[in-house]
């Protein structure tokens, strides 16, 4: 009886580690619309415990996939408090971090991750008596503890929180040398990689996509990394000299020959791009999406994500 009820814990165990992953953008924009900005909700498929991947919108999102069906039977509050087990904050610009600003009152208390340069932001621009109060538990007085620092080492693998997920944070050049980051969200079966903003190596003058596409190589070959999302925040016609830490479709394609040297074009194919931080100016958007398909030498898939509409991950 004791072998069988192991077995079956194995089994259920497995099954658990098995399940797809599932988005749900609560903002993909990159400016602009304050109620649009930059945080996707990462979980295993049948659970409804999620990472958010960046914070710029959080309650308007979070109405907005109630509305289209992303969430069920369940509100608002609960999905703040309960369901959003911590936060990944890639750097300390507003347009990544207001909703979870904002919404700090009515949450529950839960981790932030970040990289120190991103939580000396929070704890001395945002979380303070002058900007707003400090809901964090380190930095001015009084500190309401509600949330807690993780400072996440850039290369090192950590358990996220009330999640079966463990993350690594690697850094990124956004207008060299203010730091940005991205993090690799994996269980044993699957991984997503998702990056704050970040420019071009050869623009930023830096070798950080570098490290990462070496770093991430074998996971692509392996097929547990499946999907990247990373930003596109300007077309072509955008100057070099004025991206500010950002990439272009011809950009992101150059960096994806790189990857394509270390995991071969066939690998490349596999590959799905969810393009994030696309900044919604006059017809940008959709000249983004026509230079993107329409230059796609390594047959990506992209998508581009709708707030609040659900996205699986197989």
């Amino acid at each position: 009886m004791k072998k069988y009820l192991i077995n079956i814990c194995f089994i259920i165990s497995m099954f658990t580690f098995a399940q797809n992953l599932k988005i749900i953008p609560l903002g993909v924009y990159g400016g602009s619309d304050e109620s649009n900005l930059s945080s996707y909700l990462l979980a295993e498929e049948n659970t409804t415990d999620y990472i958010a991947l960046d914070a710029g919108t959080i309650y308007s999102g979070i109405n907005k996939a109630i509305e289209n069906g992303s969430f069920t039977n369940t509100t608002v509050e609960n999905i703040l408090k309960n369901n959003i087990k911590g936060y990944f904050i890639s750097h300390g610009h507003l347009d990544h971090l207001s909703g979870m600003l904002i919404n700090s009152p009515e949450d529950s208390s839960k981790p932030i991750y970040a990289i120190k340069e991103t939580i000396e932001v929070l704890k001395n621009k945002y979380f303070t008596n002058t900007a707003w109060i400090n809901f964090a538990n380190e930095g001015e007085s009084p500190i309401l503890n509600k949330y807690q620092y993780i400072y996440a080492e850039i290369g090192k693998v950590f358990s996220i929180y009330n999640t079966n997920f463990t993350g690594t944070v690697f850094e990124l050049s956004h207008v060299n040398p203010l730091k940005s980051s991205a993090i690799l969200v994996e269980n044993n079966k699957h991984a997503v990689l998702y990056f704050g903003d970040t420019g071009a190596d050869r623009v930023e003058k830096s070798d950080k996509l570098a490290k990462i596409w070496k770093e991430i190589a074998p996971k692509i070959k392996s097929g547990k990394l499946k999907t990247i999302m990373i930003e596109v925040s300007f077309p072509n016609s955008q100057s070099e000299k004025i991206l500010y830490g950002h990439l272009t479709p011809y950009l992101l394609n150059e960096e994806m020959g790189k990857l394509a040297k270390l995991v071969g074009k066939n690998n490349m194919k596999k590959l799905s791009i969810i393009v994030t931080h696309i900044k919604p100016k006059d017809d940008n958007e959709q000249i983004i999406k026509n230079e993107l398909l329409n230059t796609n030498p390594y047959s990506i898939n992209y998508i581009f994500p709708k707030q609040g509409d659900l996205i699986i991950l197989k």
